[in-house]
């Protein structure tokens, strides 16, 4: 159970903005995907979590963006849990040109353990939280 995972991934020519880099929308899709690859990696892909009736949302995102990214340039989107608290998970990303492995850009997102049914929060079962290494100190940047 590695506590950093990589997600690889193209800078798609419709993710371009008018300034002609990756839009800063492009940027929260991406770490949706490293986020949900992960966990699918962990043992815990979406349609497990639904059929507990659970499921992960987005509380908060920060992103601070470093240097642009261009179409057809491949990124890694590396990822990790930085904490995994009662009802919710601080999850962490840098996101990489693969050439060089130059940062783009640094974010986190806080999810939040939710109940389907029921609408609200709820604790997060040990076998979903044990099934992720927490790695609580930040990388070099």
């Amino acid at each position: 159970m590695p506590a950093l995972f990589d997600h690889h991934r193209r800078v798609l020519p419709t993710e371009i903005d008018p300034q002609g880099h990756a839009n800063n929308v492009a940027y929260v899709q991406w770490m949706q995907e490293a986020a949900l690859a992960h966990s699918a990696a962990q043992g815990w892909p979406p349609q497990r979590y639904r059929e507990r009736g659970v499921s992960w949302v987005a509380r908060s995102h920060f992103i601070e963006y470093r240097r642009p990214a261009f179409a057809d340039e491949e990124l890694i989107i590396r990822t990790w849990v930085a904490t995994m608290q009662r009802c919710s998970s601080l999850r962490r990303y840098q996101i990489l040109r693969a050439a060089g492995e130059v940062l783009l850009a640094v974010a986190e997102t806080n999810w939040a353990f939710v109940s389907l049914a029921e609408e609200k929060l709820c604790r997060i079962p040990p076998e979903i939280a044990e099934s992720f290494q927490v790695l609580d100190r930040g990388l070099k940047e």
